[in-house]
């Protein structure tokens, strides 16, 4: 019956998920084109995607097609994000696209784990808890973090812990919810822990 439980939830995330991206399009980006348009992303996303500040998250090696989605989201106000208040009022399709293109092909440093999170943190990642029904990440994200372009699920390996979990915390209070009405990572998000989140957040930073 667990199995069963947890493989429905496994199938709902993926099909909310998927039915937020299903339609969405993008235009084609050229990475040589974003690498002067990334210019003011620099100051906060590091000037090749790594960002030094943990709260910051990382660009590089993300793929174009989940950034993209994110830039018009908090273009049109989707998603809030007080930092970027207006940085891309002015930037069209193509430029967002192009943007995109330049951090993807960007490759993403790895952060350290804490040994001591390790293991509850890969158990989530790689199994999930059965007994809450909460799917294992690595079904939409990829085993080595990098996570699935084509469903539009991001890469998580190798980025800032602190990011992470706040990002998780934000879904969990149902701050964040511009990946779907039913936010799949808020089904999942809703019944971890702060322990857990923490734990998970610093097992991804280190995972590739």
């Amino acid at each position: 019956m667990k199995k069963l439980a947890t493989k429905k939830v496994l199938t709902l995330v993926s099909t909310l998920i998927l039915a937020g991206f299903a339609s969405f399009s993008q235009a084609q980006g050229n990475a040589a084109a974003g690498e002067s348009k990334a210019a003011v992303c620099g100051a906060c996303h590091g000037a090749d995607g790594n960002s030094a500040v943990a709260a910051n998250p990382k660009l590089a090696g993300q793929n174009a097609r989940y950034l993209i989605k994110q830039m018009n989201d908090i273009k049109s106000g989707a998603r809030t994000v007080p930092l970027m208040t207006g940085i891309l009022n002015n930037s069209s399709a193509q430029d967002m696209a192009d943007i995109a293109a330049y951090f993807e092909s960007k490759e993403i440093t790895l952060q350290g784990a804490n040994p001591d999170l390790i293991e509850t943190g890969e158990d989530i990642y790689r199994a999930g808890i059965a007994k809450l029904n909460v799917a294992a990440c690595s079904a939409c994200h990829s085993p080595t973090g990098q996570g699935n372009s084509q469903g539009g699920f991001p890469s998580l390996g190798g980025q800032h812990a602190e990011y992470t979990a706040t990002q998780l915390k934000a879904f969990r209070a149902g701050e964040r919810t511009n990946d779907g009405q039913s936010s799949p990572m808020r089904i999942v998000s809703e019944r971890l822990t702060d322990k857990e989140i923490e734990a998970l957040a610093s097992y991804i930073s280190g995972l590739n």
